[in-house]
């Protein structure tokens, strides 16, 4: 009997694969894009949706990823677009679980990355009747919430329109500007039964982008560059599918490069012609490049010029006449009136034009002095890195530096950054995270005190001057549109998912920490080796410095003392304490890079450093600092 009872349990679920649901049609096309995983947290209205992918992993197509909030698994959509370009996809059930999206969907729109966000609704029968967890147009309206922080939102309301709404909603969120879309699907949607076909439409094709350029105003440029005495290039966040021209570029023309804080981790930070990141914690030397009299042309490239990425606007260094702003957002070039130039298209394109037109090879050199030499060889318009003396990259290298090659920059505090003193300090800290992790390390800064010391003092080892990065974001990135804290947390779970094998290390403080920190038990699910690094000083940092330099109220900054290596173990992780740069030495990376689940760092820092904040905090009345 049971046997018989048995038989017909899998003729049943046979026969529901072959017939599927609406959630089927949706993840076929997700699989179509060669999208692995669809990030969330699982609840009654979208269990057809989790059906539907539970049949997928059977399949080795896309599965789930369960994160412990809502807003989590939006950071993890977002670390992993921008580790492998693909789609992000988060899910959420009705009610709060939509709503719990919201911080992680706004922070994808601030910074234009692309994101297919899944919400379901009640029954359609059921809406403004009082059900539980009401979200439609007549409960609490999160399509409307949604349409002011993504690029489309749109209620699914019948089985009919999900095809065409998926797809508009795809093709929108690569549109230019780039970022997240929003589809809602009630219950008795998500469950209506539809005949297994194909999918009528070939998502890859549609989304092959357009590469447009104004051959007038390449033209334009090209005799504003022909014409200026010393260049100037400030490398913004959308440059990383064009990083490679760009960098030919600034060799053949003898630029100096700067970046700003979101596009740092796209240049090589002991590339001979970059100067320092220009903006919020950025350096003097970038801000003495941009202030030299000699200098008479700018191109910033790839920036919407926001306060952080332009020092408060400061129109002395930045915001001049000598700008050309080149952008593939239109609307930002309402940020640069004073702009000679706006040139407007796709940003690789345009330097692949200026290369046409100021001739470049097909091999250049980029070694760093004391590596390896490495080449790049342009292949089908990318340039591809090989370690000369062996023939070939066959995997990337796993040791570490352990001694930074020359900069070309200065630090607010050079001597703190190989200061021995216990406890450590955070510009220590940084140091040691730059030479003891191997090359290709991906690093994560959260909001706060976090993404203050790593921009000013993170620079990771990397052997490339020039060559091809991840496409949004290189080796180091922060988020600093909305600047949510726990970002990094989350992020650093995508990222490790998108980039398996490859060492992923999140720097976060004890306040995200506390806020955000039980997602490293997804880590340790899904045995990810991501090294969470807390920067531990019993106190929400930018807070208590803030106010302290804007002479304000102390308060509400102070944190319990935590023992985050305590709380780590208890979730399972591997934990160890650091006070001391000896501590950090004593830690055996490779191992820790290879370990079958996440690491934390808990590390006391110095607690009377005060960040290099570079720039005028409003909130708290600090003026502008020179770091």
């Amino acid at each position: 009997m049971s046997a018989l009872i048995s038989i017909e349990k899998k003729e049943k679920e046979n026969c529901m694969e072959a017939m599927g649901e609406a959630g089927d049609l949706l993840v076929n096309y997700l699989a179509q894009l060669d999208i692995d995983y669809v990030f969330g947290v699982p609840g009654g209205a979208i269990e057809p949706l989790y059906n539907t992918l539970a049949r997928s992993a059977r399949r080795k197509g896309p599965r789930a990823i369960e994160a412990r909030h809502e807003t989590g698994a939006a950071f993890m959509a977002e670390g992993y677009t921008r580790e492998t370009g693909k789609l992000g996809v988060c899910c959420a059930t009705t009610g709060p679980g939509v709503t719990n999206l919201m911080i992680g969907v706004a922070s994808a729109y601030q910074n234009n990355v692309p994101m297919l966000v899944i919400t379901v609704q009640t029954p359609i029968n059921t809406f403004g009747k009082g059900a539980i967890q009401d979200s439609s147009c007549m409960g609490i309206n999160t399509v409307g919430m949604f349409q002011h922080i993504t690029r489309y939102s749109s209620l699914v309301s019948h089985a009919g329109q999900l095809e065409q709404k998926l797809i508009r909603a795809i093709t929108t969120a690569f549109q230019s500007p780039r970022g997240p879309v929003h589809l809602s699907i009630p219950l008795d949607i998500l469950r209506s039964p539809l005949a297994y076909s194909p999918p009528a439409y070939n998502l890859k094709r549609l989304l092959i982008p357009a590469v447009l350029v104004d051959s007038v105003r390449i033209r334009e440029l090209a005799t504003h560059i022909s014409k200026a005495r010393a260049l100037v290039l400030l490398v913004g966040e959308r440059c990383g599918e064009a990083i490679t021209d760009i960098m030919e570029f600034a060799l053949l023309k003898g630029a100096t490069v700067i970046t700003t804080p979101h596009g740092k981790g796209l240049v090589n930070p002991y590339h001979p012609s970059y100067k320092g990141v220009f903006g919020f914690a950025g350096h003097i030397t970038a801000e003495e490049v941009l202030q030299d009299t000699h200098v008479d042309l700018v191109l910033a490239i790839g920036t919407n010029l926001d306060e952080l990425g332009t020092n408060d606007w400061d129109a002395g260094a930045l915001l001049n006449d000598k700008l050309i702003h080149i952008d593939s957002i239109e609307a930002n070039f309402a940020r640069s009136p004073m702009a000679r130039l706006h040139v407007n298209g796709n940003i690789a394109a345009v330097f692949n034009k200026l290369l046409e037109e100021y001739g470049h090879n097909n091999k250049i050199q980029e070694n760093i002095p004391g590596t390896p030499p490495v080449e790049t060889e342009r292949r089908n318009g990318n340039f591809v890195p090989h370690l000369v003396t062996h023939g070939g990259l066959d995997k990337y290298p796993t040791h570490s530096p352990r001694h930074l090659p020359m900069r070309h920059f200065v630090f607010a505090d050079e001597d703190k950054y190989r200061d021995d003193v216990t406890p450590i300090k955070p510009q220590r800290l940084m140091y040691d995270l730059a030479r003891l992790f191997p090359p290709y390390t991906r690093f994560l800064a959260d909001s706060g005190n976090s993404f203050l010391w790593a921009i000013h003092y993170l620079h990771p080892f990397d052997r490339r001057i020039s060559g091809r990065r991840t496409p949004v974001g290189g080796m180091f990135r922060l988020n600093m549109g909305l600047a949510p804290m726990g970002w990094a947390i989350g992020a650093a779970v995508g990222t490790a998912l998108g980039c398996p094998g490859l060492p992923v290390v999140g720097i976060t403080g004890d306040g995200s920490f506390l806020m955000s920190g039980q997602e490293i038990t997804v880590a340790i699910m899904e045995k990810l080796p991501v090294v969470y690094v807390i920067l531990n000083d019993a106190a929400l940092g930018t807070v208590k410095h803030g106010q302290c330099l804007g002479k304000a109220e102390k308060v509400g900054f102070e944190l319990p003392e935590v023992d985050f290596a305590m709380m780590a173990r208890a979730m399972g992780a591997n934990a160890h304490i650091i006070k001391s740069p000896q501590d950090m030495a004593n830690l055996d990376i490779a191992a820790l890079c290879k370990n079958p689940g996440p690491t934390v760092l808990d590390v006391r820092i110095d607690r009377q450093e005060v960040p290099p904040l570079g720039m005028r905090m409003r909130s708290f009345g600090v003026e502008k600092s020179r770091a």
